[in-house]
């Protein structure tokens, strides 16, 4: 099997080096590679990519995911997030090959305490929402064989994510105003790229899995819970914080306001994933601590 993955130097990119390995030759590029087109600015360019290499699955964990910058700069947001993913599904309907793409949360609207559903109805809020969504229905509408994983608070132990912020911030003050009216569930860059290559493997032998899954880890947490769990952790790793347990401050989303709205609630509903793929999804928690061992220990 030959897989063509997209965006290699991002959080999701890099684990999906290590996940895809074991299931054939990988072909890995970012937007910047000198010899093949991988720009999703691009799409013509990233077109002749694909033709190139004729992969069996393409996995596209590019995207443009500047949230507050996109709302000032639609075009080029709609062209990454959009037309290039478009691009792609043509491609591998053409090839008859697999195309892995990965959305968010922030196709829904925010709104009620319930789970969304796969087929809940979307109502973005943002440019990045509206930009991820049309792309969804870009892959959906060209026919080809596919796997969209709808995702939230993605992070990895690779480069800048929220607990590594929170760490240096508690590290330097007193006390912290973390929002605690946005609901949703952490989600590592490694169950992503895991959970990716299982279902890789199921579809080549069940291809009527292809579809839309909403894919998190398990549990639930605010932004403000987030944060204190990861201090906590590290309080209890002997990193010296500054800030006390009770010194980090619940605010509303309003306290921070930024270009673009975000959802309140980002909770999805992983029912048909667990049950279609036989998948269980370890708690929030569980994840997040191992990676916060990880970048604590390259510390020590």
């Amino acid at each position: 099997m030959k897989i063509l993955l997209l965006g290699k130097g991002g959080q999701v990119g890099w684990e999906l080096q290590r996940s895809l390995a074991t299931l054939g030759e990988v072909v890995a590029l970012d937007f910047d590679d000198p010899d093949l087109c991988a720009d999703f600015s691009n799409p013509a360019g990233l077109a002749e990519t694909v033709r190139k290499i004729a992969p069996d699955v393409i996995v596209n964990a590019a995207a443009h995911t500047a949230v507050d910058k996109a709302e000032s700069e639609a075009e080029l947001v709609r062209t990454i997030n959009a037309a290039s993913p478009g691009v792609l599904a043509e491609e591998a309907r053409r090839l008859d090959a697999w195309l892995v793409h990965y959305s968010t949360d922030y196709v829904f609207d925010g709104s009620g305490e319930r789970p969304w559903r796969e087929d809940d109805a979307t109502g973005p809020l943002s440019v990045y929402g509206a930009t991820k969504l049309e792309g969804e229905q870009l892959i959906r509408q060209s026919g080809c064989k596919h796997l969209i994983f709808r995702t939230s608070w993605v992070y990895g132990a690779l480069g800048g994510n929220f607990a590594k912020t929170m760490l240096k911030l508690a590290k330097e003050r007193d006390s912290l105003k973390v929002i605690d009216d946005q609901i949703g569930a952490p989600t590592g860059a490694d169950l992503l790229a895991d959970v990716t290559a299982h279902a890789i493997r199921m579809a080549q032998r069940q291809p009527e899995i292809s579809g839309l899954y909403h894919l998190v880890a398990a549990g639930e947490t605010s932004w403000h819970g987030y944060a204190s769990f990861v201090l906590d952790v590290a309080r209890r790793k002997g990193v010296a914080i500054k800030v006390a347990a009770d010194a980090i401050q619940p605010v509303p989303t309003s306290a921070f306001p930024t270009p673009a709205k975000r959802p309140h609630n980002s909770r999805l509903n992983t029912e048909k994933l667990r049950n279609t793929m036989s998948l269980h999804l370890p708690h929030w928690q569980a994840g997040v601590a191992r990676m916060l061992t990880e970048i604590l220990d390259e510390k020590s």
